[in-house]
């Protein structure tokens, strides 16, 4: 994994309201969960849930997915694997 990349990822999730919503969809699985359904969830205005996933979304730790007029959001769990193994590599060993 590119360095870079995995400084986006972790600044991503370092912010409250991010790691709350990718929490929310790792729980959620495979399918994951349409954006008002993490609304109601976490009781987030939808301009600032949408700013939210847009950077979760342009840093690769989630895709949205359209069915009809739904958009779905499902964790990238791989992304996640990625960092940490990034990190349990590069930063871990002695």
């Amino acid at each position: 994994m590119d360095h870079e990349v995995a400084v986006k990822r972790l600044g991503e999730l370092g912010h409250s309201t991010r790691m709350s919503v990718f929490r929310l969809l790792v729980k959620a699985g495979d399918k994951g969960l349409p954006v008002g359904e993490i609304q109601r969830h976490l009781e987030v205005a939808a301009p600032t849930l949408s700013h939210h996933l847009h950077r979760l979304v342009s840093a690769g730790l989630v895709v949205q997915k359209r069915d009809g007029r739904t958009l779905h959001c499902v964790a990238q769990m791989d992304a996640l694997r990625e960092v940490i193994g990034f990190l349990d590599k590069e930063c871990c060993t002695l």
